[in-house]
């Protein structure tokens, strides 16, 4: 059957228009339905593109100092413990550094030990304490790693790792309880300045601990209990602090957050406490509970939309924060999942201000 030129072009137009419209990403199209009645009778008064996150943010961690890698401890997706060591710098310097100023603590002591205290015997005690207390602390940190390096090599525990992680806190309280005590004797009245040798002594024992400090900027530790999102760096590679690839992302997934693009014409629409709803083309038909927790003071042009929807110097946004939540009676009537099967850096919808 022969086919006329007009009905011919019809046909080529309406199917360019569908394959455009199948095309469409889904922010662009996700934003032409606010104020339009959604499923169920809703209808949306803004809607917004946005990424999953963790609830703690991505948290980039960077070299103190410059130096060679000597070891990386972990791999994406272990789980890490606040103060466990990630990244361990060349530090051979820094320990023969450490051991120079152990041998000259000892030397200065044994000079001391010669003078009789007289009455400076309570104030030389308690520097004594404190001098005890700052090589436990440094022993307990140690036994952590070490219990740490076990659990990861298939030879340690769970309860080895937190009962040396205990230990390490209580010896940092302890060293605490004994810099109080020191500033106290040293306050009160009567209380003889120290001698030349135990000056002396003071100075090697203040020169260890520096030494130690340094020793420590070597280890880089998480700051919290998170998981390793992404490891860039390997054994024997040179890292600097001005570096712009941080060495390792981490974050805490226990919860998760979704960070959104609001366009700015849509601000007076919502407010900190409102409930929004969740959707992402990996789980279709199924929906997701969340609750606005910031809104940025600040607009700034739109940074997650893709620039084949739409040129990005054309619209600003305002940054929102969505906490994830279970479902419950906060979005009764509604029916919603578990947040679980979102994973960090996936790209969603946010709904806002449904209306019956």
């Amino acid at each position: 059957m022969m086919i006329r030129e007009g009905q011919l072009s019809i046909t080529l137009y309406l199917c360019a228009v569908l394959a455009s419209a199948a095309t469409m990403p889904q922010s662009l199209s996700a934003q032409n339905v606010a104020g339009k009645p959604g499923d169920s009778g809703r209808t949306w008064q803004a809607v917004a593109p946005g990424v999953v996150e963790p609830r703690s943010g991505e948290i980039k961690i960077a070299a103190p100092v410059i130096g060679r890698i000597s070891e990386v401890f972990v791999r994406a997706n272990d789980r890490v413990l606040a103060d466990e060591p990630l990244v361990r710098l060349d530090d051979e310097d820094a320990q023969a550094r450490v051991a120079s100023a152990q041998a000259q603590v000892a030397m200065r002591e044994r000079a001391r030990n010669e003078k009789s205290a007289g009455k400076s015997a309570n104030r030389r005690n308690a520097e004594d304490a404190l001098a005890d207390a700052e090589t436990a602390l440094a022993d307990a940190r140690n036994a952590f790693d070490k219990a740490v390096r076990a659990k990861r090599a298939g030879s340690g525990s769970d309860a080895t790792v937190n009962a040396t992680h205990t230990a390490w806190m209580g010896a940092q309280d302890n060293l605490e309880r004994q810099r109080s005590q020191l500033r106290r004797i040293q306050a009160q009245s009567g209380t003889p300045l120290p001698t030349q040798v135990e000056g002396q002594l003071n100075v090697a024992r203040g020169d260890l601990r520096v030494a130690v400090a340094e020793l420590e900027k070597l280890t880089i530790r998480a700051p919290i209990a998170s998981t390793i999102l992404r490891v860039d760096v390997k054994a024997g590679e040179l890292a600097a602090p001005s570096s712009p690839q941080p060495l390792l992302l981490l974050g805490d997934l226990s919860r998760l957050r979704v960070r959104a693009e609001l366009d700015e014409h849509n601000i007076g629409k919502i407010k900190v406490g409102d409930t929004a709803t969740v959707r992402t083309d990996a789980f279709r038909g199924q929906t997701f509970a969340g609750k606005i927790t910031a809104i940025a003071p600040l607009i700034r042009p739109a940074r997650l939309n893709s620039p084949a929807s739409r040129n990005l110097s054309d619209f600003s946004v305002t940054e929102i924060l969505i906490d994830l939540i279970d479902p419950g009676p906060l979005v009764a009537g509604i029916d919603l999942i578990d947040p679980g099967p979102l994973v960090a850096g996936m790209s969603v919808d946010v709904y806002f201000g449904s209306d019956r």
